[in-house]
């Protein structure tokens, strides 16, 4: 892979941020309801926010293992793990844009204390969830290329952000799927 991706690339750092504000547009786009596409499925619309769920619940599995992995200096297994987490992150993505597209805003019916955990949750997910992606694509250009150092400087960041994100967007689900209709 490091024959492929070169050292000091320009255009990889281009494309990372380029990546990232298309996707970081798209989901505002979304939020903001200004467009609107009738919904041409025969299933229930939030059964995306499931499939969010399940790989959400598979990325942070994927992070732990690599983790593992990493700290028992197998490199190859880490890579293989990375690599996977982020093509989980990419359906991921899919799945979240075409859920938002077509369900619209669920409101939240918790009361009390827990209405004020949930958006402390919620609020914190989305903020890290709009600042990561950068991250993760940095990072793992930084391990690609073999820049070991840095790329364990970006990870010691990017891991516990990606992974906390991860599992928050599974319990944010968890407290707003009794709430769909």
């Amino acid at each position: 892979m490091q024959g492929v991706i070169k050292k000091n690339d320009k255009k990889a750092k281009i494309l990372i941020y380029l990546v990232s504000v298309v996707i970081f547009g798209a989901v505002v786009l979304l939020d903001s309801k200004v467009l609107k596409v009738p919904y041409p499925f025969e299933f229930d619309v939030h059964n995306f926010a499931t499939a969010n769920a399940i790989i959400n619940s598979i990325v942070s599995i994927l992070l732990v293992a690599a983790l593992l992995a990493i700290k028992n200096r197998n490199i190859k297994l880490h890579k293989n793990l990375i690599l996977t987490a982020i093509i989980c992150s990419v359906l991921f993505l899919v799945s979240y844009i075409s859920h938002h597209l077509w369900a619209g805003d669920t409101k939240y019916g918790g009361e009390g204390l827990i209405r004020y955990v949930y958006y402390f949750i919620l609020i914190t997910h989305i903020v890290l969830a709009a600042v990561i992606l950068p991250f993760i694509l940095f990072t793992a250009y930084r391990g690609l290329i073999g820049e070991n150092e840095r790329h364990r400087k970006l990870a010691k960041y990017t891991w516990p952000l990606w992974f906390y994100v991860s599992i928050t967007g599974v319990v944010v689900y968890l407290m707003i799927s009794p709430y769909y209709s």
